[in-house]
């Protein structure tokens, strides 16, 4: 677990962090890791560097036999979490599926602004982190996550993720051992 370097244009993305998914209860204290990015997210902003903020707003079609979720979700749901601090030249990006960019513009956005590398935190590890941790890696940026600053509902989801999957797509370190490498 350690980042080595980051490209001098790296973006930092925050997948659902939002009202609703932050209510959830995940293996490791929500409040933890929203301060975790928050404090991320203002070192990326310290630098002039791109932070985009992730919230889904629906899901994919088609049958699971883990459907999680149905019914009406509060008016609030899809709000990102205050403490992030939300800034206008942040990038707001709404997903519809586990992923950040299949059916986004992120990738767009992203090549716009000439970045090469993305940071990647926020919850659920396993579902919106990996997804899109696997889509920047098959999209050829270079990925690092953030793995105190990731959650999930299943420990043991998280836990394969971290140990078996992210190292697989790029480089992890904490938080603060990234924001040193700014």
């Amino acid at each position: 677990m350690t980042a080595t370097t980051l490209d001098p244009t790296t973006a930092l993305v925050l997948v659902d962090l939002q009202k609703g998914i932050a209510a959830l209860p995940t293996a490791h204290p929500s409040a933890e890791i929203i301060e975790r990015s928050a404090r991320l997210a203002a070192a990326f902003r310290e630098r002039g560097l791109p932070v985009v903020l992730v919230r889904v707003t629906g899901g994919a079609p088609g049958r699971t036999e883990g459907h999680v979720g149905g019914g009406d979700m509060p008016a609030d749901w899809a709000e990102l979490v205050p403490e992030l601090g939300r800034q206008d030249s942040d990038i707001v990006v709404t997903k519809q599926q586990w992923g950040a960019f299949y059916g986004t513009d992120l990738d767009l956005q992203l090549r716009r602004r000439g970045v090469t590398q993305v940071v990647v935190a926020g919850i659920a590890t396993s579902i919106g982190v990996e997804s899109t941790a696997r889509a920047a890696h098959e999209h050829g940026y270079h990925v690092t996550v953030a793995v105190d600053a990731v959650t999930d509902m299943d420990a043991d989801a998280h836990r394969n993720s971290l140990e078996k999957i992210f190292p697989r797509l790029g480089e992890t370190d904490t938080g603060e051992a990234i924001a040193k490498l700014l």
